[in-house]
């Protein structure tokens, strides 16, 4: 017969455990990245499930270089989402493989960081500059964007006798009409500015000693030196480095909690190409901004600074324009059409406001051009087999 000596101590402990676990919160559920958003079906959210189904074979087939990530994004649901591995490490063997963080052939920086699945985003850095300008000027820590931006920069050793670089402002640097003589037109160049300041220590100051070409504010010229100004000023203005502030202010609440951001040999942050983020927390940076800046119940970004960042402010072509750091690779009246972060080797976070869609690209094309362009691809492929 077995003794029943144990059962009252077994029952009390029992009991306290039920105690216990009654008095604890109950957890609250955690989304994560890659499952944010709910999950749907194309044909359920009125895009033709072919035409994505055929833009993922042309990737497969290498018709559009070389991608490594492509997912779809609408009405809050995620509808495709695809990774597609690439053998970096021999791809780069054909190529420089110096150790170097700004050697784009380097396996270990690009464009994946150290064998993780944050990927370079390389300009679409700049796009979140410009979101983490924007935090600053509504918290009221930057008063003005049509004020000089000398203030930012007293203890460096600029000449500003020239009146048309003392009269630069904070809109001249977002709009990139900064009038700074700059040549970022072939990065195959050795003489690229962009280039050189990477090689440099100092990028602050090599961008604020060049000479005035044009008046600022009357001509658009792609300048990555800017976006590092950019950076400079949230610093001065927050107190916080920029990644700091990002962390605060934009990663943490909407749920980013892995990233690497690349600094300059001494200690600035590389706001002009240095950003890693995974596919899927791009996602959110468009998530955001096609949302006006406001994720779930609270007001991220003002929707004020969402509206200037994706209006064509300047006139880059015909056809494209240019806001605040992002580009607007289709408008009417004034209005995107479609609004886009855009990087070097093909990484694209694009979104339509009208159709409630967006869309994100990751990829590494930087030498030779693919037969396909996924720029072209939201345009031409995904917005007509579309329903409004």
């Amino acid at each position: 017969m077995k003794s029943t000596h144990y059962r009252p101590i077994v029952l009390l402990l029992l009991l306290v455990s039920l105690l216990i676990a009654c008095s604890q919160p109950a957890k609250q559920e955690v989304r994560q990245p890659t499952l944010y958003w709910d999950t749907s079906t194309p044909e359920a959210e009125g895009i033709d499930p072919a035409e994505l189904e055929a833009i993922h074979q042309d990737i497969t087939k290498g018709s559009y270089g070389l991608i490594d990530h492509f997912l779809v994004i609408r009405n809050d649901n995620l509808v495709f989402d695809q990774h597609y591995d690439q053998d970096y490490v021999t791809i780069a063997q054909q190529y420089d493989t110096t150790d170097f963080q700004y050697n784009y052939d380097h396996s270990a920086w690009h464009p994946f960081y150290n064998g993780t699945q944050l990927h370079s985003l390389q300009s679409v850095t700049k796009s979140v500059t410009s979101m983490l300008v924007g935090i600053a000027v509504d918290e009221g820590l930057i008063s003005s964007l049509d004020s000089s931006i000398a203030p930012y920069f007293s203890t460096y050793d600029v000449d500003w006798s020239d009146e048309r670089k003392s009269a630069i402002t904070l809109h001249d640097l977002l709009t990139m009409r900064s009038g700074i003589a700059w040549d970022e037109e072939n990065y195959d160049e050795a003489s690229n500015d962009c280039i050189v300041m990477e090689l440099t220590d100092d990028w602050i100051d090599y961008v604020l000693t060049r000479k005035m070409d044009t008046l600022p504010g009357t001509t658009f010229e792609y300048n990555s030196g800017v976006s590092v100004l950019l950076g400079k000023i949230v610093h001065e203005a927050t107190g916080k480095r920029i990644d700091q502030w990002a962390e605060e202010k934009l990663f943490g609440p909407i749920g980013i909690t892995d990233y690497y951001w690349k600094k300059t040999p001494i200690g600035e942050i590389d706001t002009e190409g240095g950003l890693y983020l995974s596919s899927h927390d791009l996602a959110k940076i468009g998530y955001l901004m096609l949302n006006k800046g406001m994720w779930e119940s609270k007001q991220i970004i003002s929707e004020a600074w969402v509206t200037a960042s994706t209006e064509p402010i300047v006139n880059v072509s015909e056809k494209v324009g240019y806001g605040y750091q992002w580009w607007v690779p289709k408008h009417q009246g004034g209005q995107a059409e479609i609004f886009a972060g855009n990087g070097y080797g093909w990484q694209f976070v694009m979104a339509a406001p009208a159709y409630d869609l967006l869309v994100v690209f990751n990829g590494w094309n930087i030498h030779g051009q693919p037969e396909k362009s996924t720029w072209r691809a939201l345009e031409e492929r995904i917005l007509p087999n579309t329903k409004l």
